[in-house]
């Protein structure tokens, strides 16, 4: 029969070498490692193997959650908080931007054809309304792209 392998003899994987590194650049913040007892401490951490030796490694340090073997879904989350909507609002995806940017082109470019037009009617009599073979095909792109949803925000 095979005998269990204890706690502390089992294998870390990446992810928890990371959260003991994070933990130790946060003892180094407060101050409570200088920067060699960082240093070598972070080296340990990832030449650790087994949950025992990422353990010996922020022993003597308070408040050091240690990584769970085997136990990944229960670990309790950090709560998440939400920003009010006076001070920060959620970034806007790059295609959001791209929509943005081409709408306030298309408009610039809209209105100069259709100044010179005006001033060319104006100046001269009535003139075929050229400026609409600008402003329709790009127009009618911007509005298909708002239709398909291109630069929405997908996770409202």
């Amino acid at each position: 029969m095979e005998q269990p392998v204890p706690p502390d003899a089992r294998r870390v994987s990446d992810a928890d070498r990371g959260m003991v590194a994070g933990q130790l650049k946060k003892a180094h913040a407060e101050g409570r490692l200088d920067l060699d007892e960082f240093d070598e401490r972070t080296r340990k951490v990832w030449e650790a193997r087994t949950y025992g030796e990422l353990a010996a490694v922020t022993s003597d340090l308070p408040d050091v959650r240690q990584p769970v073997p085997w136990s990944r879904s229960e670990l309790v989350p950090e709560p998440v908080i939400q920003p009010t909507s006076e001070v920060a609002r959620r970034p806007r995806g790059v295609g959001a931007t791209v929509m943005r940017v081409g709408t306030g082109a298309w408009f610039a470019a809209s209105l100069v054809n259709f100044v010179i037009w005006v001033i060319v009617v104006f100046s001269g009599g009535m003139v075929y309304p050229w400026w609409i073979w600008v402003a329709g095909p790009w127009g009618a792109l911007l509005i298909a792209g708002y239709i398909l949803g291109i630069g929405r925000d997908s996770r409202s």
